[in-house]
């Protein structure tokens, strides 16, 4: 059942607060106490970027829809998973937004580039064109793995965050894909991207010099996606306790997931349940006023955050890391081999150092010039690649979408 009651035509809400247990609350890697910390929950929660459907925007494509309501819920937990890398990479993940406080420089350069215009960098109007190339329309409903793709393909042409974006399909991490990915070589292979700028010059309304200062770095802080498919119709409940370790990982950007055809961003969990922001709510697009500020208040939940419980949890979900370090993502690599000994965690993917064997070869996949789409693969093809600790209830299904429809003529 969850824990808010929204009334879309009004916008009035009803939320529960957080349950007086000695259940640690864990947000995105925080560990807090509802006896003790409760307002320190709170406001950590206010700071991450809540997007959520918008009307009387400028219309995506100068024709199509001037609101996202209805479709577009997916793409906002996309922009918030996202953002969520953003501020980590540019604010820290110790910062937080208190309002009425003046913001600095860098944190209006991350929200100005999810507002709702053409040409800020991850838009809805950006992710929704660029869906076309993944086999969606324009105003079409978007699962996990396809949100990943348009956002790792969006991330090129941010040089001001210089991310390393990479996308695990095949519930399969390759971590000599990522230092490959993350050690590029800038000082040559970067010296045509960044050209030489004057310092005061902005791109796209944001500073240049960021980037161009980080193309010397030994490693490009690195946002890791994995796709998974926890099970056919509901989640496996043998995958519940790996999932609350992703939320306990200091380099966790949370999930994006939720239930059949309504998205969340979940940030973390309490006892049996998980902790999430709703995009479900219509608000008027924003535009600078007068002096040229953006109004930030509609941007931050300022209420206690929605709960569910997790076994209600679609199994189709994409998990969020950021590594803005190398030390980090060893870090992280060590956890995920921890993980994988704790007594009651089912791996709900596989870590290894080399891409396996199978993998090089696509006719593994048996698939054909012009008939793939995301992730390398055919809507409706199942990959054969499957780890041995990764079973669902007769079926293998993971690192895929399916709609639906599909799903009904399998069962």
């Amino acid at each position: 059942m969850d824990a808010a009651t929204l009334t879309y035509d009004t916008l009035r809400f009803e939320y529960e607060d957080f349950p007086e247990t000695k259940e640690p609350v864990w947000i995105l890697g925080r560990k807090y106490s509802v006896f003790t910390e409760k307002e320190e929950i709170l406001l950590d929660v206010t700071s991450r970027l809540w997007f959520t459907y918008r009307k009387n925007f400028p219309a995506i494509g100068g024709t199509g829809p001037t609101s996202d309501t209805g479709w577009g819920c997916m793409l906002r937990c996309g922009q918030m998973i996202f953002a969520q890398a953003l501020v980590c990479r540019h604010l820290g993940r110790d910062w937080r937004w208190i309002k009425g406080k003046r913001q600095m420089d860098n944190y209006f350069s991350v929200l100005n580039a999810f507002i709702d215009k053409k040409d800020s960098y991850y838009s809805i109007h950006q992710i929704a064109q660029m869906g076309v190339g993944e086999g969606k329309s324009i105003g079409q409903w978007y699962g996990p793995n396809t949100v990943a793709q348009v956002l790792k393909k969006l991330a090129t042409f941010d040089t001001w965050s210089s991310l390393a974006v990479h996308i695990a399909m095949d519930n399969t991490v390759v971590m000599e894909e990522i230092r490959r990915l993350c050690q590029s070589n800038f000082s040559c292979a970067g010296a045509a991207a960044f050209p030489a700028v004057e310092s005061d010059l902005l791109y796209n309304g944001y500073p240049e010099e960021a980037g161009v200062r980080d193309r010397l770095s030994l490693w490009k802080p690195l946002v890791l996606l994995i796709p998974l498919r926890l099970g056919l119709t509901e989640i496996n409940e043998a995958y519940i306790e790996t999932l609350k370790h992703c939320f306990m990982m200091p380099q966790s950007l949370g999930v994006i997931g939720g239930k059949p055809n309504s998205a969340h961003y979940f940030i973390g969990y309490v006892g049996e349940e998980l902790i999430y922001l709703d995009p479900h709510t219509t608000q008027p697009a924003v535009e600078p006023n007068e002096s040229g500020c953006l109004p930030d208040e509609s941007f931050h939940c300022q209420h206690p955050p929605c709960r569910m419980s997790i076994a209600e949890l679609d199994p189709s979900i994409a998990v969020g890391f950021f590594c803005n370090t190398e030390e980090d993502f060893n870090d992280w690599c060590q956890q995920i081999k921890k993980l994988c000994l704790v007594r009651g965690a089912l791996p709900m993917f596989e870590l290894v150092e080399r891409q396996p064997s199978h993998f090089s070869n696509p006719d593994v996949l048996n698939l054909t010039p012009g008939k793939a789409t995301q992730g390398g693969r055919a809507k409706g093809e199942f990959s054969e690649n499957v780890w041995n600790c990764t079973v669902t209830s007769g079926l293998f299904l993971f690192g895929l979408e399916f709609d639906l429809e599909f799903l009904g003529q399998l069962i």
